[in-house]
């Protein structure tokens, strides 16, 4: 029934000016349409992200969105850590921490916040 369709992520904040300056300035994302109240679409390759306000931002304390960035992983570490975004380090038995990416075998990942806490991921799939 939902297979064929498309997804989007939906991210709560508490304030919407400081994450539109975060997802659009800091990760590059473009508007995808009008702002209506609270809530900002971004276009995210052929995907859409809505960022909207809520006071349960940030109680997530899982991963929140994930992108699949191939080849760029260390590219994009590299230009989000210069523009101040720190990275997470977990503790997975099974992989070992190169600097802010975690590598399982084949597999790397590397995990951030946005200014309420969501927590990001991107990876080399």
């Amino acid at each position: 029934m939902l297979s064929d369709k498309n997804a989007m992520a939906t991210i709560a904040v508490k304030d919407l000016a400081t994450a539109k300056k975060f997802y659009q300035q800091t990760l590059g994302f473009s508007p995808a349409g009008p702002e209506a109240m609270g809530v900002v679409t971004l276009k995210s390759g052929n995907s859409i992200i809505v960022v909207y306000e809520s006071q349960f931002a940030g109680t997530n304390k899982a991963t929140t969105a994930t992108w699949g960035v191939g080849g760029e992983l260390d590219s994009i570490v590299a230009t989000l850590k210069k523009a101040g975004v720190p990275f997470e380090h977990y503790q997975f038995p099974e992989a070992r921490l190169e600097g802010d990416v975690h590598v399982f075998g084949d597999f790397k990942g590397a995990w951030f916040k946005d200014p309420d806490g969501n927590i990001l991921h991107i990876n080399n799939q």
